[in-house]
C-alpha cells in the first residue's frame, strides 16, 4: 500500500473533522473567544495525527465503519495536544518551540495555556459522550480506555515519574515504566478505542492491545534517538533537550546502535501481534514500520 497517500488522506479527514467539532469563537465575549482561539492555536498547529489515524486504522482492521470512530479519533488528538501544551510550560519542560511554532504559553501566557489545555482535555470527553453512532456500553468502554490511557495510570502518571526522575540515576525498569506510560499508554488507547468502535472480538482486542503496547514503546525509543540525532529544524522542537535536563533515555542506557535494535525488536513484536489479521490491517503494519523510520 502507499502509506504516504494513506496518511495524507486520513490526516485530511481528521483535520476536517476537528474543524467541524471544535468550538467556534464567533459571537463570544472577547476574552472567552481568545480562550477558544488558544485551544485552536495548538490543535491546528500541525503534527502527524498518528493517534487518531491509529484509531481509524484499528477500526477498519476489524471490519468496522471508519466514520463511527471519528469522534474518538478527534478526542485523542485533543488529549494529545493538551498534553503538549502543558509539557511545554515553564514548570514542566519550559520549551519555546513546538511543531516549528512558538509554544502556546509564549503567545497566550501561562494561565491562558493551562486553560487551553484544560479546555481541550474536557472537550475530548464531551465528544466521546455525544457520539450517537455507538451503543451506550461501547461509549462507556471507550471513555474508560481513553481516560485510563491519558490519566494518572497512563500518560499523566508517566509524565509525573519522568519529571521526578530528572537529574537522577534510575534503573532500566523505571525507564520502561516512563516510556510505556508517558507515550505508550495513549497510543495503545487509540488502537483499543478503534477496536471497540469496529466491534472487535475478545481475541482481536487483545492482539490490537499488544500491537499498541509495542508501537508505543517503539515510538518513545525513536523519540529518544531523534532527540540525540535530529536537529531543531527537523523536529520542530529543541533538539538535545534530554541531555540538557539530564533525563534517562534509551541511548543513555544502551548507546545509539543498541537503541536502534531495541526499537526494531518492538516493531517486530507489534507486527507479530497482527499475524491473524488480513489485509484490512495493512495500514497498521505500515504505520509500525513508519514509526521505526520516522525523522520527526
Amino acid at each position: 500500500m502507499d502509506l504516504k497517500k494513506y496518511l495524507g488522506e486520513k490526516k485530511k479527514l481528521v483535520e476536517e473533522s476537528m474543524e467541524a467539532l471544535m468550538y467556534a469563537p464567533r459571537g463570544l465575549q472577547e476574552d472567552h473567544a481568545r480562550h477558544i482561539e488558544a485551544m485552536g492555536y495548538s490543535l491546528f498547529a500541525g503534527g502527524k495525527r498518528i493517534r487518531p489515524i491509529l484509531c481509524l486504522a484499528a477500526c477498519s482492521a476489524v471490519g468496522g465503519v471508519e466514520d463511527n470512530a471519528i469522534p474518538a479519533a478527534v478526542s485523542l488528538e485533543c488529549i494529545h495536544t493538551y498534553s503538549l501544551i502543558h509539557d511545554d510550560l515553564p514548570a514542566m519542560d519550559d520549551d519555546d518551540l513546538r511543531r516549528g511554532k512558538p509554544t502556546n504559553h509564549t503567545i497566550y501566557g501561562e494561565a491562558g495555556a493551562i486553560l487551553a489545555g484544560d479546555g481541550l482535555l474536557t472537550l475530548a470527553f464531551e465528544l466521546l459522550a455525544r457520539n450517537s453512532k455507538l451503543e451506550a456500553a461501547e461509549q462507556l468502554q471507550i471513555i474508560r480506555l481513553i481516560a485510563e490511557g491519558s490519566g494518572s495510570m497512563g500518560m499523566v502518571g508517566g509524565q509525573a515519574i519522568d519529571i521526578a526522575c530528572e537529574g537522577k540515576k534510575i534503573d532500566f525498569e523505571t525507564l520502561k515504566q516512563i516510556h510505556r506510560r508517558k507515550t505508550g499508554a495513549l497510543l495503545t488507547a487509540a488502537v483499543q478505542a478503534g477496536a471497540v468502535v469496529g466491534g472487535a472480538s475478545e481475541a482481536q482486542f487483545q492482539a490490537l492491545t499488544d500491537y499498541g503496547n509495542e508501537i508505543g514503546l517503539a515510538f518513545q525509543i525513536v523519540d529518544d534517538l531523534l532527540n540525540v540525532e535530529g536537529t531543531t529544524e527537523e523536529l520542530g522542537k529543541a533538539a538535545g533537550s534530554d541531555a540538557e535536563r539530564q533525563k534517562s533515555t534509551y541511548p543513555a542506557f544502551f548507546g545509539i546502535e543498541e537503541t536502534r535494535r531495541k526499537a526494531e525488536e518492538a516493531v517486530a513484536r507489534a507486527l507479530a501481534s497482527l499475524e491473524t489479521f488480513d489485509r484490512k490491517a495493512e495500514p497498521l503494519r505500515e504505520i509500525a514500520h513508519y514509526i521505526r523510520k520516522r525523522k520527526n
